[in-house]
């Protein structure tokens, strides 16, 4: 708290951001001149529990919302396949007579059980009622990245109508504000729609919708069940949850009545606030919900009793207080954009920045403070981070369960948590890893025939579970990778690297240990070499000599990497901590003895461990790559023609792929120090996309950035938003645990001055800046811990060492 005092102190006295974009007249803000008739149009909010999507209407508001512990399942404690290890020795077997479609055909007897599902809450719908002769005009709806707050407003006739909506974090609660100023005044009825078992109560002016999730999800490899037959309901099992809403009138006219049926009625009011809040009985990945659960009917009925005695502003104060505590860390000016496109509702800009390609930087900035709001908004509920939809989702059967894909999309989140000063909200993941480790000893042992360490596969869900999925059909690439541990717990190192909390890397060591544990007694040796067997790259497959499309391998590149970049960082993590000498040997020995990377005939980045072709070149997985970005054992400085290789391989995937690939491709040419190609792909990211059910004339698909801003797979996944956002950041700062700190790396030309402050460090430091002419005019370096730093800017390196909280700023 004291360090956060003083970095308070430091950057109010050498200030060089405002927290608002470009100009100063224009804050940080969505705008839209209609409402949202597609979930990819609407605003959403969260406190990292509680979400809302709102669409805005006039007659008709729609406000989905979500609790991100809202899943189907229960505890994960039977092992679907105790003795598939026994299988491992025949794929060998195919792979040692380079048959790789028998070895794809064994390695289906490697798999289990599929994940759970992220289920969506409810609708809270509000049906209004206007004079018949009145008209709507002055429509607006905005999104206040500075307060976390929507609104809508317009004008009915000659009444001016206003709704604010927030979720607060500090007291657990959605707040809606409704508001009218003329002759007319509020009249209409809400109701909550769930798609869920429920029943509706209503105690003390209160409305209580208490429901339950299916305690079992069949997947679509699990007897033939498809559609909603998917689901097992029993009220004595799964995860259960109330729903608790209350209206508040403020000023006292009017009249506002919650029905026993459930519906509140609104009539002739002028000022009125709703209040919801809902808690589950999820408590813990490895707790069964109902015998162990939360006391969910409690929590709810409290915190919703506790809000409402208090006042608006009470509410909303606190509310922006602590969001502003996280988001106002950081600033960021790209420049200003033209008054005649900043006048533009936000999706019209993003339509003309895609089409016309018009300059745009402050849309380029919002985008980025976009995904730091998204990340504070949906990731602040311990042991359960942020999943392929953040916190966001209405669809019963949503795409890929929205779950953890964990073989990129969920690590892809967490990219922006360090670098834009948020590493508070790393903490759910960092947590999560700990949850899947406990699993991840059993599949280990089970799948994979290796005793010591823990492993995990493609996917996961709140149970952390860590088997591959698929029950014994489904293809290997899509199941079988078993490298998710090893990628996850960089992550652990990550946090320690920017924050030198000590403490927290000895809390999570064990984690990082194990997995790199694992790798070591899963390698095998080859010709000299270690490598690993079976292998595959997340979703991708070659073609081997026949011809022949296959996804089981042996050695292949990326599990290598993977291996690499988390036994260099137990070994460090280690030597920090003084511990496990042994493990360190061993690791120094493996490292040595690992097959090194390879280039191909074509200049390629070998992904395979021959020299094959993939069955397609611009697949958007690019596995291989990983140490490159997000690891940092492939530098153009240290791996020189490694690096090369790499950019090859990027050419020749090309520019079109998905919103998350994009997002990675923008920090993979960062980290290459192309600045141009790096900017291209973050203009390519910021494609516009339509919304998915939209049907007219101009309809675009594809990866991009929905109307909302929200990335486009498509459909809709949160990924894109956090590795763009992430990727301005490597664009305009570097760093490693060597304490070299590279100012502009990789800034293009179209960001030729501006100024940031806030972003972070490895080292400990926080780092702001102002630049000009494509050159950096002065910089300032605050200490989180006592240190020393080398800061290159401008083709000169400045040694620094400062203690804990001290600052400096140095002008060129």
């Amino acid at each position: 708290m004291n360090l956060l005092k003083n970095y308070i102190a430091v950057i109010a006295a050498i200030s060089i951001g405002t927290g608002l974009s470009a100009s100063d007249s224009r804050p940080l803000l969505l705008k839209y001149n209609r409402p949202a008739q597609y979930f990819e149009e609407t605003l959403v909010l969260g406190n990292g529990n509680l979400g809302a999507s709102v669409y805005g209407g006039v007659e008709h508001e729609k406000i989905s919302l979500n609790d991100i512990t809202l899943w189907t399942g229960e505890p994960d404690t039977e092992i679907a396949e105790p003795e598939a290890y026994k299988y491992i020795p025949l794929v060998r077997e195919h792979l040692a007579k380079e048959d790789y479609t028998g070895a794809d055909a064994a390695n289906l007897k490697i798999q289990g059980n599929g994940s759970e599902i992220y289920m969506p809450l409810g609708e809270l719908a509000i049906d209004f009622e206007y004079p018949k002769e009145s008209r709507t005009s002055d429509y607006h709806r905005t999104l206040s990245l500075n307060t976390a707050t929507a609104e809508t407003s317009f004008r009915r006739g000659d009444t001016y109508y206003s709704r604010q909506y927030f979720v607060s974090a500090p007291d657990s609660v959605l707040v809606i504000r409704l508001t009218s100023s003329g002759n007319d005044k509020i009249n209409g009825r809400l109701r909550l729609n769930c798609q869920l078992p429920h029943a509706v109560n209503v105690t003390d002016g209160i409305l209580m919708c208490d429901g339950y999730t299916a305690y079992h999800t069949y997947t679509e490899w699990e007897d033939g069940k498809y559609g909603m037959d998917r689901f097992c309901y029993d009220p004595a099992r799964g995860i259960h949850f109330r729903t608790a809403i209350v209206p508040v009138n403020i000023s006292g006219s009017g009249k506002c009545e919650v029905y026993p049926t459930g519906d509140i009625k609104l009539e002739e009011c002028d000022d009125v606030m709703l209040i919801v809040t809902n808690v589950t009985s999820f408590n813990g990945h490895d707790r069964n919900p109902v015998t162990e659960g939360r006391d969910y009917v409690r929590l709810a009925t409290e915190r919703i009793a506790k809000a409402s005695k208090k006042s608006y502003d009470e509410l909303s104060a606190s509310h922006q207080e602590d969001y502003g505590n996280l988001f106002n860390r950081v600033s960021l000016d790209l420049g200003s954009t033209s008054d005649d496109i900043a006048a533009l509702p936000t999706d019209e800009q993003l339509k003309q920045y895609t089409d016309k390609g018009d300059a745009n930087p402050e849309l380029e900035a919002l985008f980025f403070q976009y995904g730091r709001y998204l990340l504070i908004s949906s990731s602040r509920t311990v042991g359960v981070p942020a999943n392929l939809q953040g916190l966001w989702n209405e669809r019963i059967l949503p795409p890929w369960n929205s779950n953890y894909t964990v073989n990129i999309n969920l690590e892809e989140n967490y990219w922006p948590a360090e670098v834009t000063n948020l590493s508070e909200l790393h903490t759910p993941l960092i947590s999560f890893i700990d949850n899947m480790m406990s699993t991840g000893y059993d599949t280990a042992r089970h799948y994979y025939g290796v005793e010591k360490g823990w492993c995990a596969g493609h996917n996961s869900d709140i149970w952390a579970i860590t088997n591959p999925i698929g029950r014994h059909i489904n293809d290997p690439r899509w199941a079988n990778w078993n490298m998710a541990g090893a990628w996850l717990t960089t992550h652990i190192w990550e946090r320690y690297a920017f924050t030198k909390d000590k403490t927290a890397l000895h809390q999570a060591y064990p984690s990082l240990r194990d997995a790199a544990e694992f790798c070591l007694n899963w390698m095998v040796e080859r010709d000299g070499e270690l490598i690993t067997s079976p292998s595959t790259s997340p979703e991708n497959r070659f073609l081997d000599n026949a011809g022949n499309a296959a996804a089981t391998h042996y050695g292949g590149a990326s599990d290598l990497a993977m291996i690499r970049e988390c036994l260099i960082d137990a070994r460090k993590a280690a030597n920090e901590l003084g511990v496990d000498k042994a493990l360190v040997k061993r690791i120094d020995a493996a490292l040595k003895k690992m097959r090194p990377y390879q280039v191909n005939s074509n200049g390629s980045l070998r992904e395979w461990y021959h020299d094959f072709s993939d069955e397609d070149p611009q697949h958007r997985h690019q596995s291989h790559l990983f140490g490159l970005y997000p690891g940092y054992h492939i530098t153009p400085a240290t791996t020189p023609k490694i690096a090369d290789a790499a950019d090859n391989t990027l050419t020749i995937k090309g520019d079109n792929t998905t919103g998350w690939s994009t997002g990675w491709r923008v920090n993979l040419y960062a980290r290459l120090g192309n600045a141009d190609r790096a900017y291209f792909m973050y203009r390519r990211l910021l494609q516009y996309v339509s919304p998915d059910n939209y049907q007219g004339d101009d309809a675009r698909h594809g990866g991009g950035t929905y109307p909302n801003l929200l990335g486009a797979h498509s459909p809709f996944q949160i990924d894109s938003n956090f590795g763009g956002c992430a990727g301005v950041a490597e664009m305009l700062i570097q760093s490693d645990d060597n304490g070299e700190i590279a100012l502009l790396p990789a800034t293009p030309q179209q960001w030729d001055s501006g100024s940031v402050d806030g972003l972070c460090a490895r080292g400990g430091f926080i780092v702001g800046m102002q630049w000009s002419d494509g050159k950096v005019k002065s910089y300032t370096l605050t200490a989180r811990k006592s240190g020393k730093a080398r800061v290159k800017a401008n083709g000169k390196t400045r040694s620094h060492k400062l203690a804990e909280g001290e600052s400096i700023c140095v002008k060129l």
